[in-house]
């Protein structure tokens, strides 16, 4: 029986919960970097709802800063952003071919990588009302943490600070411990990226690439060579 875009709606809401909690400790050190950008609460907090992206955010704001022109901007935002285009055609063949376009233009503004990741977990097909279900609760988490880190920045110590800029990380090892303890696959690919993600980051050359664009070359190759070397059955990824 085919569950409704209701029941759906409440699990993204369920599992989008941790996501906006860590938002919210994330999005605090953001708020810090805004105020020093000469932003305001009301600015800063309209600027997170729209842009889910802690990097092209904080790009943004030393953009901002630099009084650059809404060309350089939008180039910066365009590169940066660019793996999202890769997650929203993954997630793309996970929901259902006759999904109507507003709902698939509603997905893509949930596509961030926490969100993502538990969308890519789930099994079989995918309902759009999931993804806007997490986002229902990551992105007013990702907006009032920038809010509170324009207000009570500083008034906290800086050990503090720091240590809430390290939340996000630890969250989203909660998102991809589980399916890799399930399947070695996944276990494997995780670890594949990890060490050839610090390779990309020494190796001459590889180095300078931005942090965009390198995430964008080891996903095509990592995820490319585990498609052909560990293609998943098309009958048991979207059975009805």
């Amino acid at each position: 029986m085919l569950e409704s875009h209701g029941s759906w709606y409440r699990k993204g809401l369920h599992d989008g919960i941790p996501i906006g909690l860590g938002y919210l400790a994330v999005s605090f050190t953001l708020g810090i970097a805004a105020q020093v950008s000469g932003l305001t609460a009301p600015q800063a907090t309209l600027m997170s709802l729209l842009n889910n992206t802690s990097a092209g955010e904080f790009a943004a704001l030393g953009i901002i800063a630099a009084g650059a022109p809404y060309v350089e901007m939008a180039f910066t935002q365009a590169v940066i952003n660019l793996r999202y285009l890769l997650m929203s055609c993954a997630l793309s063949q996970k929901i259902a071919p006759e999904t109507p376009f507003w709902q698939r233009l509603l997905m893509g503004y949930t596509v961030t990588d926490e969100i993502f990741a538990i969308s890519a977990a789930v099994p079989k097909r995918l309902d759009p009302f999931y993804c806007l279900g997490a986002i229902s609760v990551a992105a007013p988490g990702w907006a009032l943490g920038t809010c509170l880190g324009i207000v009570l920045g500083n008034a906290l110590p800086g050990r503090v600070v720091s240590a809430l800029s390290v939340a996000l990380y630890g969250m989203f090892l909660a998102v991809i411990v589980p399916p890799a303890r399930k399947n070695r696959v996944i276990a494997g690919v995780v670890v594949l990226s990890m060490l050839l993600s610090a390779l990309f980051a020494w190796l001459p050359g590889l180095c300078a690439l931005s942090s965009g664009t390198r995430i964008i070359i080891l996903t095509v190759l990592i995820a490319g060579a585990a498609a052909l070397k560990f293609p998943i059955v098309e009958d048991e990824t979207h059975a009805a």
